[in-house]
Parts: structure tokens; sequence; C-alpha cells
């Protein structure tokens, strides 16, 4: 085989009270990417659509993680990438990690797969950083393994699969704006009460412990930010209202996917699902702002061959 063709799916990192190392996959929103074996040595980008963004390896971030796995793999050949990208860059849902994964994981099927999925979520991390200035894998992750993630640890990656409730349903809400990652993190605190933390990491353990139990009364008391949440939700048009809506009209939680702009929900099956997507939508509407809204199950594959 010397060309393969890949679903690169979007992510939701943070999940609310799991900021830099929980994230989930979503189903249907994603880029895709062709990867081939060329006999002209290095890392070619050749083909960028959806998005300008530049073709030179070391500056693009499915590059960067091309390069990085190109260094240590030392194949007696080289390889040329096609990006269609769909999910718009600074939108919040992994459009970076997409292109980062993408690349190395199309690479290790022409090379016969020797890199785990661990290995190949450190090459990408080295992708993510260029664009958001530091290393961190909570949307790589869960676009390598599938499902929810946790990265225990950076150094040395560790990452953990948590289970996904059969019925949990994400409804994601995009305005058409953009929110730099690298922005976005310079307006957090360095340090923060101790209360809060306690508060946090209460909420994070019975987060993990209600998706290994499919526990959704827990799920819902556990979608709380009391440390990121008050500084970046400031950054995005109307957030709390979609918020307020969403919870009225049947979300278990809501919050801001990765650094923002969008704002997903986590829902009990389809039908309320849907309910929060009209919430949503009713809010935007009134904005003038443009927007996207997708719902998707939690895509518990990962990115796969087309």
């Amino acid at each position: 085989m010397n060309e393969i063709k890949i679903f690169s799916p979007a992510t939701v990192a943070n999940v609310a009270c799991g900021f830099d190392v929980l994230g989930f996959c979503l189903d249907n929103i994603g880029d895709e990417m062709v990867i081939r074996k060329t006999d002209k040595k290095g890392i070619h980008i050749t083909k960028i659509e959806g998005f300008d963004l530049p073709f030179e390896a070391e500056l693009n971030v499915a590059g960067v993680s091309a390069l990085a796995m190109y260094e240590a793999a030392k194949p007696d050949c080289g390889f040329e990438i096609e990006i269609y990208k769909n999910i718009k860059p600074g939108s919040g849902i992994g459009s970076s990690a997409a292109s980062a994964v993408g690349s190395v994981f199309g690479m290790n099927e022409l090379l016969g797969k020797p890199y785990s999925k661990t290995e190949l979520t450190q090459f990408a991390i080295k992708g993510e950083a260029l664009a958001s200035k530091c290393e961190h894998a909570d949307n790589l992750a869960p676009a390598i393994f599938g499902g929810f993630t946790l990265v225990k640890s950076i150094t040395p990656l560790e990452i953990l699969e948590i289970p996904s409730p059969e019925d949990l349903y994400a409804t994601i809400i995009h305005p058409q704006i953009e929110i730099k990652t690298s922005e976005s993190r310079a307006i957090l605190p360095k340090e923060v009460p101790l209360q809060d933390a306690i508060t946090q990491w209460s909420n994070f353990g019975s987060l993990i412990h209600g998706l290994h139990t499919s526990d959704y009364n827990l799920i819902q008391k556990s979608l709380h930010d009391v440390i990121v949440e008050p500084y970046r939700s400031k950054l995005i048009p109307h957030y709390n209202e979609v918020k307020q809506a969403s919870l009225q009209n049947g979300a278990l939680g809501a919050g801001i996917s990765g650094s923002g702009p969008s704002i997903f929900a986590l829902s009990k099956g389809l039908e309320n699902a849907e309910k929060v997507k009209g919430a949503m939508k009713k809010v935007y509407s009134e904005t003038g702002i443009t927007f996207e809204i997708h719902i998707t199950k939690i895509n518990t594959e990962g990115i796969k061959i087309l």
C-alpha cells in the first residue's frame, strides 16, 4: 500500500472540569487527508483545501508532527500529504490536533504500523505545540484512541481510555469567530484558591466515575468548571445564555469546548440533544453572529481509514 485516505475527527477537550487532561472524540465532524509514499525523501505538503494554511512542513501542524515521526523512523522513502480541512482553525474542536494526528496515523499505516497509539500521540504533540505554544494531548488522545481519554501524564506520556456511556450525545455550537489557543491560555491565572482546586478535582473524580458506571445523574452533577470557565467564557459572546438555555432544555451539562469559541453540551439520548440544539440555535439566531451546530454520538473508534 502506497497511498491512504483517512478521516481525522474533531474533538472536545477539557470537558468542563478536566482542563488539559480530559477529552472526547466527535463522530461526524473532521478533516480528510491523503498520505502517500514517494521516492523523493522528506515530508511534502502538496495540497490544502478549505483554509489558507502554510505548505512548508516545518510551519504546518501536520508537517511538524510528520517530521518528528520521520526523523524517528528514518524510512527509505518520503511522504506527500494532502489536507482537506473541514475543521476551522481556532474553532475549539481540535482543528490543529486533527491535522497533527492525521499525518502520523497515515504514515504509520503505510509503514506497517511500527508505532503504538501512544507513540503516535507523542509525535503529534510536536505539531500541536506549534499551534498552542505548549505540549498537551487532551485533543490528540481522543482523536487517536476514540471515546473519552484521560492524559495521566505528558512526561512520560500515559493515556487512559475511559468508557463512554451508550446513550451519551454531544451538541456543539460553533460561532464563526476565532479564538487562538495560545491567547486563551495567556488569560488564565497562574495560581488558584485551594477551595476552588478541591471543588474541581472532586468534580473531575466524580465525572470519571460517572462515565465508568454510566451514571447520568452523577455526570450531570460533575460537569462544572470553577477554575478555567470564569476567565475564558468572557471571550465567547453570549456564552452564559447558551449554557443556561442548554441546561433548561435537558442538557446534563455544558461548557467551553477546548479554548472556545465552540460550546458543547452533553445530553442523555438523541431527543434531549435535539432540544438543546434548538435552544442554542434560538440564542445565537438573535445575535447576528453566524454559527454552525452539530449533534454527534461519542466516536469510540477515533481516526480511521476511509
